[in-house]
């Protein structure tokens, strides 16, 4: 086979470390730099598995020596949480962890107590909108909207 037979038994170690590596540094830079959340949350979660499957990998490099296929399949997992068109780790983020971690987060001691009573019962995605109404429009606004939602509560 020659040169293409040691590229192909070598293909994990020529593409792995731009897919698993190189790629996910630049993408995590350039989501630190955009004002969106969602690609933060992709890189963050790539991060963490990709560390969850590197200490599986030297927990149990023993085992993993005997399947040579082991490389192609870490490739392959890899591929799937880094590349644009799969978005695996933000995927495994909403179906999976997402559910299980409780977001308490510190409500800012700006707001009114009852402000922050509402505020403490919301999503994080709910609280970052809220805040964000209340710097645009004010205190009172908000503080409008919830009088509105407690006439509509009472009505029912």
């Amino acid at each position: 086979m020659g040169f293409l037979g040691t590229v192909a038994r070598n293909f994990d170690s020529l593409v792995g470390p731009g897919v698993m590596l190189l790629y996910p540094l630049y993408s995590s830079m350039r989501a630190i730099e955009s004002p969106s959340t969602l690609d933060d949350q992709q890189w963050l979660t790539y991060w963490i598995l990709y560390s969850f499957i590197t200490l599986f990998e030297l927990s149990c490099w023993k085992v993993l020596a005997w399947f040579p296929l082991w490389p192609y399949i870490k490739l392959v997992c890899c591929m799937w949480l880094v590349l644009p068109i799969f978005n695996g780790a933000a995927y495994i983020y909403e179906n999976f962890v997402r559910k299980y971690v409780k977001i308490g987060g510190v409500v800012n001691d700006n707001y009114p107590e009852e402000h922050r009573k509402v505020i403490q019962m919301m999503s994080l995605d709910a609280r970052k909108s809220v805040e964000r109404y209340i710097a645009k429009n004010g205190q009172e606004a908000f503080d409008r909207v919830i009088k509105a939602a407690e006439k509509e509560a009472k009505r029912r």
